[in-house]
């Protein structure tokens, strides 16, 4: 007989595998109407590296990370985090999963009627007893943490340039020190400069918080600058998951286009000159 264990008797790390993968995906199949977007889709992401996911227009990247996250339900297969079946898990694992992970939409996510401060406040209020003071005072260091200054938490959002509200962003994404950070197309509307210096902020964060990080992006340069491994999503799965230098020789027609092409060569270029 199944001894009944009481959640409430355990830890946040007791409820949660803090070995295996972060994220397990097996089996997906996402469907919209009559459009199948995922059909047997596999995918794992493992504790510490910086896992990249690419594919075309409509291959449904986003689609994969708003379910792996919860925020829809997938028509077959089994997506884990911190081995957690998301699908069957109750409220306590739930809560205790929300704050192990951080996410970054793409375009901030920032609630417009609240400051910076305020937005990078919210998700210790909402999960944690901690004191109003000391909320505000942990707010300020996330956002000194990625690289804004202290006359940014008075700001609104609308007051912020581009670059400016996906460092807002993620400060909000790190507010409850997560062990896993989802980013979707963070380097999306910046300049190149802007684009290199967020790139370089996610590689200090990722070697210096220990994080482990799940990141959609079409930005070649950021695939060779900081990713571990690549996932390439065609064909409604993950057809390689890879090193990026490896994918260089893959088979697979879109694959070879996207790393082969003319931007991935130059790509390829400029992080073999760096290495150098």
């Amino acid at each position: 007989m199944t001894e009944t264990v009481d959640e409430t008797q355990l830890s946040d790390d007791e409820l949660l595998d803090s070995e295996g993968p972060v994220v397990e995906v097996r089996g997906l199949r996402s469907v919209f109407g009559d459009n199948v977007v995922h059909d047997g889709l596999d995918l794992t992401c493992e504790r510490g590296e910086v896992l990249g996911v690419v594919g075309g227009s409509g291959a449904g990247k986003s689609v994969l990370l708003n379910t792996i996250i919860g925020l829809r339900t997938p028509q077959a297969g089994v997506v884990k985090v911190f081995g957690q079946d998301i699908e069957h898990a109750s409220r306590r694992k739930w809560s205790a999963i929300e704050r192990r992970w951080g996410v970054l939409f793409q375009q901030g996510a920032l609630f417009s009627n609240l400051t910076v401060r305020e937005n990078v406040a919210a998700p210790m209020f909402e999960h944690t007893q901690l004191p109003r003071q000391e909320i505000y005072e942990l707010s300020d260091l996330k956002i000194a943490l990625v690289g804004l200054g202290p006359e940014t938490g008075d700001l609104k959002p609308s007051e912020l340039s581009g670059g400016m509200r996906k460092r807002a962003g993620l400060a909000r994404a790190l507010a409850l020190d997560p062990e896993l950070l989802f980013l979707d197309e963070p380097t999306a509307g910046l300049d190149p400069i802007s684009a290199a210096a967020f790139d370089e902020l996610i590689k200090d964060l990722h070697d210096s918080l220990d994080l482990t990080v799940f990141m959609i992006t079409h930005d070649l340069d950021t695939l060779y600058e900081i990713t571990d491994r690549v996932a390439v999503i065609a064909d409604k799965k993950v057809v390689a998951i890879a090193p990026v230098r490896e994918l260089e020789h893959a088979d697979h027609p879109w694959i070879r286009e996207y790393f082969l092409g003319p931007r991935g060569r130059a790509a390829a270029k400029a992080k073999t000159k760096t290495e150098a």
